[in-house]
């Protein structure tokens, strides 16, 4: 891996004491906190995917140590390896490294003595060196294994008082016991072949069918983990789930099936001494996710959600459960126009903290555990998350984010309003960005304000090219930092990068889903076209000199841009939808699909106004594709026909095609690898430097 440049300013741990405030603002940052272009990581994206990443918290039960996840790219920058550092929670020591294996270790968590657990693939037992396990380390000693499984186990989840310790594993479908014999079998002779009973058969990136999910108990009384659903099959497919402090309730999602391919999420509270377990459905047409006991086992926050039908919005509500009374209704948690993104019970049981997004921000509340009341707004500046209570109930430690701020550790005050986190020293350190942040507003063509973040570069004595980021989900929001799609990496080519948050944004109330319900091309682009047209009305910007990026959902409106305006001088879409009729009973989440769009011949009308293939031949405008072979959510065959679209549609010398496809084999929805996003970087800067700022193209950096 490449040395670090001497752009970050770095934690105090690293020896300098630099700092920058880089609180999210709603004016511009002074120039005079910012350092020249050519110093950041943003100019170099070589030394930009090589950055630290924080991704996790963990909070020992005493209060004493915060540890943190912290990723960086291995030394073939092929991968990001996750490591464990140590964060002092009073903010006075520098924070310092814990493990260092070469498979690297994550998802920390604490056993009632003060034991810290994490998983790891590290060596520590003959043939299953591959596979991770569990792992304990206590004071200064070595690491020792704490329980494995064939396979491989995640997701620790600690019981606070008792120590039992949930995980997640998986066996071969149909093998008895462990299934090691069955899954040995199964690669050494080379057998792929999946048969499958019905719906789902994939999610995301990996086929679902030949692998049955576990939920197992690691108790300290016990050698060998429980199964604590051993009849269980795909009931537990990407199941979430929850403790309680004595380790004798368990909840966890539990998916079933229903007729015409469709699934949904119920949950299942398990009584661990007694084997048993009771459902909690919400009814038809609805999901509960996210389940988290409190403390005492008595009561579950969970998430109802309903998708909504083509004439009827997506519901998302806080529930509170009174598990000692099944016969009580769920109490409904009024958050506002805060979208519940994360939730977690204070160690006494009577507050629940309640993290989302909120207004192109994000925002904290303190939750009545019992009466679902909102008792106080903490923070309402940044994104958090990675909720860590502290045992004593005063503080509230987490992970902050923004649009000009990296994740970082912040300590919270529980007893006070909307305050500014204490902010303690982080692993990563601090990056000094090569511009400013604004928020710009506009009124759309309905009257609605539509804001936006605007991340620019210093003035110059020429306009600047502008960017119009159009964001994924579409329930989603530009309100926090983003590793796959930073704006600050155009901002250090010279672009400035807006990122509205049009209709269907997520922090704005149920209203704002209305406007474009379900997923109206022509509302979005609107709302974007709108406040891009106010920022382009100022001296400062370009008006013919911008393009038009975007990924997912957001690939899914470049690519009707693309048909509907030829202002932009480039488009670039990623993972985009392009041709509905195909994409929708193809994509991992059908059933979803087809219960808020129905068939083309239900919806002739929406398809034809809003499937971006339809207007292929109004396309003028040079196009990079991207997409990756592993992505099951929007599967490939969407960037194969709109790549062949495109170049069936030229009629000029095929050197002299405008367009590109960047493909890559090994990634899925997201490009994850250090060196395919430096690749992806490069290939999209360049093409929009080429395009709209007349610059040569650029020779290709693949490897």
């Amino acid at each position: 891996m490449r040395p670090r440049r001497p752009f970050l300013l770095q934690s105090c741990q690293r020896g300098l004491t630099a700092r920058r405030n880089n609180t999210l603002c709603a004016t511009a940052v002074p120039y005079s906190l910012l350092v020249p272009e050519d110093s950041t990581p943003f100019a170099d994206l070589a030394a930009f995917t090589a950055l630290p990443r924080l991704t996790g918290l963990a909070l020992s039960p005493d209060g004493s140590r915060l540890v943190a996840t912290v990723e960086e790219p291995d030394a073939k920058r092929a991968k990001f390896v996750p490591c464990l550092w140590e964060i002092d929670p009073a903010g006075r020591r520098p924070a310092g490294r814990l493990t260092w294996s070469a498979r690297g270790e994550s998802s920390p968590a604490f056993l009632p003595d003060g034991s810290l657990l994490f998983v790891s693939a590290r060596p520590g037992g003959d043939d299953e060196a591959d596979e991770a396990a569990l792992w304990s380390l206590r004071g200064g000693g070595e690491a020792r294994s704490l329980a494995r499984y064939p396979g491989g186990v995640g997701g620790p989840v600690v019981a606070a008082a008792a120590g039992s310790v949930l995980l997640r594993a998986s066996r071969p479908v149909g093998a008895e016991g462990d299934g090691k014999d069955r899954r040995t079998e199964r690669k050494e002779r080379g057998v792929t072949a999946i048969l499958h009973t019905g719906m789902p058969i994939r999610f995301w990136d990996h086929e679902v069918g030949d692998l049955s999910p576990r939920l197992l108990l690691v108790e300290p009384d016990r050698p060998e983990p429980v199964d604590l659903a051993p009849d269980a099959c795909f009931e537990l497919g990407e199941a979430a789930y929850d403790i309680a402090a004595d380790g004798r309730t368990v909840a966890t999602t539990w998916r079933v099936r229903q007729p015409r391919g469709r699934t949904r999420q119920v949950v299942a509270v398990i009584d661990v001494p007694a084997g048993t377990r009771r459902l909690l459905d919400a009814g038809p047409d609805t999901e509960l996710v996210a389940p988290r006991l409190s403390p005492d086992g008595g009561r579950l926050a969970v998430v109802r959600d309903t998708q909504g039908a083509f004439d009827t919005i997506l519901t998302h509500t806080l529930l509170l459960h009174d598990l000692g009374d099944p016969a009580a209704g769920p109490v409904e948690v009024d958050l506002g126009d805060v979208h519940a993104q994360e939730y977690r019970w204070a160690p006494d049981g009577r507050t629940l903290y309640v993290s989302g997004d909120w207004r192109g921000r994000g925002a904290v509340l303190a939750v009545d555990g019992g009466t679902g009341r909102v008792l106080r707004r903490l923070a309402s500046d940044a994104v958090y998350g990675a909720l860590c209570p502290s045992p004593d109930g005063a503080a509230l430690f987490a992970l902050r984010t923004a649009v000009d701020s990296p994740p970082a550790p912040v300590r919270l005050d529980v007893t006070r309003e909307d305050q500014e986190p204490a902010r303690l020293p982080s692993p990563a350190g601090e990056i000094a960005l090569p511009g400013r942040l604004e928020e710009v507003t506009a009124a759309a063509s309905d009257g609605a304000i539509v804001r936006a973040w605007l991340c620019a570069p210093p003035p110059s004595d020429r306009p600047t090219p502008v960017m119009l980021w159009i964001h994924g989900g579409p329930i989603s929001s530009w309100n926090g930092w983003a590793w796959r799609w930073n704006p600050w990496t155009a901002v250090a080519r010279g672009y400035a990068v807006l990122l509205p948050d049009p209709a269907l944004s997520t922090g704005y109330g149920p209203g704002w889903f209305q406007r474009a319900w379900p997923r109206v091309a022509a509302r979005v682009w609107q709302d974007c076209e709108a406040v891009l047209d106010a920022v382009l009305a100022r001296p400062e910007f370009d008006g013919e000199r911008t393009a038009c990026l975007g990924g997912s959902f957001g690939g899914f409106m470049t690519n009707w841009v693309a048909g509907h305006t030829d202002r932009f001088r480039a488009i670039v879409t990623h993972a985009g939808l392009w041709a509905l009729d195909q994409q929708h009973p193809t994509t991992d989440s059908a059933a979803a699909k087809a219960a808020v769009f129905g068939l083309p011949s239900e919806r002739p009308e929406w398809y034809a106004a809003n499937s971006p293939h339809n207007f292929a031949d109004a396309i003028r405008t040079p196009m990079l594709v991207i997409h990756g072979n592993r992505d099951y959510r929007v599967p490939l065959g969407e960037a194969l026909r709109l790549w062949w679209d495109l170049v069936s549609r030229f009629d000029g010398p095929p050197e002299e095609l405008p367009h590109r496809f960047l493909q890559f084999t090994s990634e899925n929805h997201w490009i994850l690898s250090p060196t395919n996003a430096e690749i992806w970087y490069e290939t999209v800067l360049g093409f929009c430097d080429q395009h709209v700022q007349g610059r040569p193209p650029r020779p290709s950096k693949l490897l």
